[in-house]
C-alpha cells in the first residue's frame, strides 16, 4: 500500500539501543513506517547499508531489530555485486526503504554505478516511503556535510534531489558540522536547506518540509538560508517530540 503522497522521512536518528539487540528500531523509523499506511500485514522495509559497504554485522543488526519491530525484512545489497536479480522490481515492491549512515559519497556513486538512484525516484513518485539516517538523510538531497573524503569534512553536491533542499545532519553533536554547513550555504556552494540535531528528522511530503520531529526533549531541527548580507540564517524550528 502506498503513501499518498511522495514522502521521504530524512534523520539524523531513527535507531536507538536495544534491550536485546545491538539496535532497536527508534521513533523516527517506526513513524516512517507508519506513513506507508500498512494494514493487515506485516510491513515490508527494504534495508541499504551501502555506505558502508554492505557489512554483513549491519546487516545482521537490521535483521534483528526488523524481527523485533515486526517488520517484514529484507535488504539490498551492492557489494561485491548485487544480492537480487532486478533491483527495480526489488525495490518497487516495497512499503519503506530505510537507508543506513557512513559514506554519502560512495553511497551516491555505487547508486549511479547500478542505476539505483533513478529506482529511488520512481519508487517515490510511487509512494514508497523513503526514510534514513546519515548519509540516509542527506541522499534524498541537493547535497550537505560529509566525512566521506577524510576527517576533515567536505561538501558534497550530488545528491539526488527529490527534494530541492541541502541537508545538514549531526548538527549538534560533530564540531565541524554547523560551522561548515553555514559557511557553505551562504557562499552558495549549497542551497538553503534544514539541518537536524541528533534524534531529529524532517517529514517530507512531496518537495515541502511538513515538520520537524525528534527522538529526545531539546534537540531541534533548522533552517538555513543565505541572507541579504551574504551571511547564513539559521532559524530553529519547531520540533515535536515523538513518544516511543
Amino acid at each position: 500500500m502506498p503513501a499518498d503522497a511522495p514522502t521521504i522521512v530524512a534523520t539524523s536518528g531513527g535507531v536507538v539501543p536495544g534491550a536485546r539487540t545491538r539496535w532497536s528500531v527508534g521513533p523516527l523509523t517506526s513513524y516512517a513506517v507508519d506513513l506507508a499506511g500498512v494494514e493487515g500485514r506485516a510491513p515490508r522495509v527494504c534495508f541499504l547499508a551501502t555506505a558502508c559497504g554492505d557489512q554483513p554485522a549491519v546487516v545482521r543488526d537490521f535483521y534483528d531489530m526488523a524481527q523485533e519491530a515486526g517488520f517484514h525484512g529484507n535488504h539490498l545489497s551492492l557489494f561485491a555485486m548485487p544480492n537480487v536479480d532486478d533491483i527495480r522490481e526489488h525495490l518497487l515492491s516495497q512499503d519503506v526503504i530505510w537507508v543506513w549512515g557512513g559514506s554519502v559519497a560512495g553511497l551516491l556513486a555505487m547508486w549511479d554505478l547500478h542505476g539505483v538512484g533513478k529506482v529511488m525516484r520512481e519508487a517515490w513518485e510511487a509512494g514508497v516511503v523513503l526514510t534514513g539516517v546519515s548519509a540516509g538523510s542527506i541522499c534524498w538531497h541537493s547535497g550537505g556535510t560529509t566525512d566521506s573524503f577524510g576527517p576533515d569534512l567536505r561538501p558534497v553536491t550530488n545528491g539526488l534531489g527529490l527534494v530541492p533542499w541541502s541537508n545538514g545532519v549531526h548538527y549538534d553533536s560533530e564540531e565541524q558540522r554547523r560551522p561548515l554547513y553555514q559557511r557553505l550555504v551562504a557562499d552558495g556552494t549549497l542551497p538553503a536547506g534544514y539541518a537536524t540535531d541528533d534524534g531529529v528528522g524532517l517529514h517530507y511530503r512531496g518537495t515541502e518540509l511538513v515538520e520537524a520531529l525528534g527522538e529526545e526533549a531539546g534537540k531541534a531541527a533548522y533552517f538555513v538560508e543565505r541572507g541579504a548580507d551574504g551571511t547564513a540564517v539559521e532559524t530553529r524550528l519547531e520540533t515535536r517530540l515523538l513518544r516511543g
